[in-house]
């Protein structure tokens, strides 16, 4: 109702959901009833957070970047096909007709509103494409869960990434925790909280006064100033709070580069282009640097992957013994992960063909889009991110790119409008959310292998939910003409009307943009003072990043001043514990460690 219906919200845009918090803290209220009741009846640490979980991955599925962009594009193609146009002629006879409602009966009550989801032709015209469209989500969840798997021992155990994200939930269901008993909490969350409600009161009776918090778009008319488009700002203390996980030289690296975006626009302006106007090519290089970020992930993960690849091909005494790697505790055996994602690719590929898709596009398509949302997944593990949205720049836009429509069949292109709702932006996606949840089982010494049982319930569940869910709103209050669902037909009959034929400007910025993120990657590996970091050279090339990279700055001002002249303090010393260290004082390299790794 939020985001599809009233166009407001949007709790799936930003890493940390405020509808699964708010389940959460009403879970916790209830749970503290329950225990003045019957202790017994009270829910655990482990049962908050598997709920969590599948409200966190259910969420996902029914959010701003899937299944709101999936249902509406469903029947658009028929509804609002007319002479001018020439969809009829250009593209009706390659969809899939048991992908699509193209009954015009149907549609009409799904468009105008006013009318009831719960009558026989409107329910069973649309049974196939629910039915069809979630076994296609719940196939694709099952091979990220598998792939999770494959990672997660690298990631979590190896590696020791800090999973930024998941901090705000353990600290709430953790049962030793006194975060609502201290008074510096509340006075930060009072803060926020009244902020909001002032707002809100304000929006009601306009009388009340009015703190601008939400994001002001400037904008400079004179040139070559005016090649910056618009500059905004904003202030949103949860934003701000996100940033306080974040490490940084990230923080530091995401307002850094968005004003670096920003004054290239400027000297495109100033100089001018030609035949580059398109220059600096931003959704291009962030492509670029979204590849370059899996593949450097993979390569940090090679020799993991490589004892993997062992255990799988191995006989099971032989891999057992001969690279010692253990996965009896892991959510599902590595041989059953391998096989479960090369089945879950297999029927994916079927899926495609049965679209009249192409064997090698499709493999193409979704091995592009697997690197993409492990990138995603990555980002969002290592680093916490509040947004990693990549708008117009997934598989879909990268293939056309590289290779042209024209040498692209109907038949492909059809189907790449059908899988707009996958690739349109990144900001709900399911995959890293399942880690998270390994993550948290890590921490709280929940049985892993029940996971596998409660993600699967959730994506099954969750799609079908949210097909009921967005269908019944829309046939009560009508589904908007302008929602995604015109987004990908207008782009396929573009693609069709002017056939392209390789893009060799903006083929040649992605792979800038990957060779710029391996570069920045090598110099952050090989000097620890160096203050960039190359996720930054991707994420901030977001329309997400545009609202937050000033709270962001706030954010990393106020951690590096707590950081400089805070921290833990030395009674014998009137400053922080860090210079001491760095002078050889303490010794004890064991301690040593573990601070600088805190730090």
């Amino acid at each position: 109702m939020m985001e599809l219906i009233h166009n407001s919200g949007r709790s799936t845009n930003i890493s940390i959901f405020f509808n699964a918090i708010l389940t959460l803290l009403f879970l916790l209220i209830l749970k503290f009833c329950l225990r003045r009741l019957s202790p017994s009846q009270a829910l655990s640490q482990q049962e908050l957070l598997i709920v969590y979980m599948m409200v966190n991955i259910s969420s996902g599925i029914v959010g701003h970047d899937m299944m709101q962009i999936l249902v509406p594009s469903l029947g658009h193609a028929f509804q609002f096909a007319t002479v001018e146009n020439e969809w009829k002629v250009l593209f009706w006879h390659e969809i899939p007709p048991w992908l699509i409602v193209s009954d015009k009966q149907v549609l009409k009550g799904y468009y105008q509103g006013d009318s009831s989801f719960y009558t026989q032709p409107h329910l069973l015209g649309w049974i196939g494409p629910i039915l069809w469209w979630s076994l296609f989500i719940s196939v694709l969840l099952f091979a990220t869960l598998c792939l999770n798997v494959i990672l997660r021992k690298q990631w979590a155990e190896t590696e020791r990434l800090s999973y930024p994200t998941i901090q705000l939930a353990l600290e709430m269901t953790n049962p030793e925790t006194d975060l609502f008993l201290r008074k510096l909490f509340w006075v930060g969350f009072s803060i926020a909280a009244l902020v909001d409600l002032l707002n809100g009161l304000s929006f009601v009776l306009p009388s009340v006064p009015y703190l601008p918090l939400k994001v002001h778009r400037y904008r400079i008319t004179n040139k070559p100033w005016s090649g910056i488009g618009t500059f905004p700002t904003s202030f949103y203390p949860f934003v701000i709070g996100m940033g306080f996980f974040i490490p940084l030289d990230l923080s530091f690296s995401c307002w850094f580069f968005f004003l670096f975006w920003k004054m290239l626009m400027v000297v495109n302006s100033a100089l001018g282009t030609g035949g580059l106007s398109r220059f600096p090519f931003i959704k291009e290089q962030a492509s670029g640097g979204y590849l370059a970020l899996c593949l450097i992930a993979v390569w940090l993960s090679r020799r993991h992957l490589g004892r993997v690849w062992c255990k799988v091909t191995m006989p099971l005494p032989i891999a057992s013994t001969y690279q010692q790697l253990d996965d009896a505790d892991e959510p599902m055996r590595y041989r059953t992960a391998t096989l479960g994602l090369i089945a879950g690719v297999s029927l994916i590929v079927w899926f495609c063909h049965q679209g009249d898709m192409s064997t090698s596009v499709a493999l193409t398509f979704f091995g592009l889009y697997f690197v993409i949302v492990t990138a995603v997944t990555r980002i969002r593990a290592e680093l916490g991110t509040p947004v990693h949205d990549l708008h117009f720049s997934g598989p879909d836009e990268i293939l056309v790119r590289f290779i042209g429509s024209r040498r692209l069949r109907t038949g492909n292109l059809t189907m790449f409008s059908l899988f707009w709702f996958i690739n349109r932006a990144y900001r709900s996606h399911p995959m890293p959310h399942q880690l998270e949840g390994f993550k948290m089982a890590e921490r709280t010494r929940m049985e892993s292998k029940k996971l596998v049982g409660a993600m699967m319930l959730a994506a099954v569940v969750g799609s079908i939910a949210g097909f009921w869910a967005l269908l019944t709103a829309s046939y009560r209050h009508g589904m908007r003409e302008h929602a995604f669902g015109r987004e990908p037909w207008e782009r396929l009959s573009r693609w069709l009307v002017t056939s392209s034929e390789t893009d060799y400007p903006a083929a040649l910025f992605t792979l800038i943009g990957f060779v710029l993120t391996v570069l920045l990657s090598m110099m952050r590996l090989r000097f620890l003072w160096w203050p960039l970091h190359p996720a930054a050279f991707a994420i901030t090339t977001t329309w997400g990043m545009h609202l937050v990279w000033s709270c962001l700055f706030i954010s990393w001002l106020a951690k590096l001043t707590i950081l400089r002249y805070g921290g833990i303090k030395n009674p014998h010393s009137d400053g922080n514990l860090l210079p001491r260290i760095n002078r050889g004082r303490i010794r004890g390299g064991r301690f040593l460690d573990h601070h600088q790794r805190h730090l």
